[in-house]
């Protein structure tokens, strides 16, 4: 490969970290606002469904990235940028407990309680979602590499959907359980935000996969790269 075509890849690289880190922080900030990705009210034995917190908006990003990086650049890195999320969490986490014991001053255009009703339980929402997260996105890259180890490379469909069908699942369980637990949420809300979780995260999966074939397709047009192969960077 051209030394060009490295400084590229790189360049992309950081670009798609940015992507995934920036997608994984939003949704712990963003999560206490709820809707309907339902056009109507929908409900199965008094359970209601396509009920969703609106941080799952970016969270498939998350694994989309991964996905590609998996595919492009290999198991190492995307295990890289998930440690980088990781701590990118964390940081925001600490940043938030600052802000919200640091007073504010009366002409201040949101004041100490708005504050903290909005961003108060982002804390708690950002350690349930780490603990739920590492388990998610190693498995999902581990699940990832194992079919493309399998297939030798081909059937990109088949990696894709099941990795993320096997990592969303668990993600989901976790972190509604621990925000349950946390008193976050009630538990009488607990299965009908798994069940829509889980069917959420589905039909994105679905949706994408051709999006993630454009994007290896294009890589690999690029890149000159052969099935299978990855660019070492």
């Amino acid at each position: 490969m051209s030394e060009s075509k490295k400084i590229l890849a790189n360049r992309i690289y950081l670009y798609l970290a940015a992507l995934f880190i920036t997608s994984l922080v939003v949704s712990n900030l963003i999560f206490q606002k709820f809707f309907y990705w339902y056009p109507f009210d929908f409900s199965i034995n008094g359970i209601k469904l396509f009920e969703l917190s609106v941080g799952i908006l970016p969270y498939p990003i998350t694994f989309l990235v991964t996905d590609l990086i998996s595919e492009i650049y290999g198991q190492k890195k995307a295990n890289q940028v998930v440690i980088a999320g990781i701590f990118a969490s964390f940081f925001s986490l600490t940043i938030i407990l600052i802000s919200n014991y640091v007073p504010a001053i009366d002409s201040s255009p949101i004041d100490d309680k708005t504050f903290s009703n909005v961003f108060s339980l982002s804390g708690l929402a950002v350690l349930a979602s780490m603990l739920a997260y590492l388990f998610a996105q190693f498995i999902d890259i581990k699940i990832y590499h194992f079919w493309k180890n399998l297939t030798k490379g081909k059937m990109l469909w088949l990696r894709n959907n099941f990795s993320t069908f096997s990592s969303q699942f668990i993600d989901t369980i976790t972190v509604i359980t621990l925000l349950c637990f946390f008193g976050v949420l009630s538990w009488d809300s607990f299965t009908g935000l798994v069940v829509s979780g889980v069917l959420f995260k589905i039909a994105i999966a679905f949706l994408d996969t051709p999006i993630l074939y454009l994007f290896v397709y294009l890589f690999r047009k690029k890149f000159n790269l052969k099935i299978g192969e990855e660019i070492k960077i």
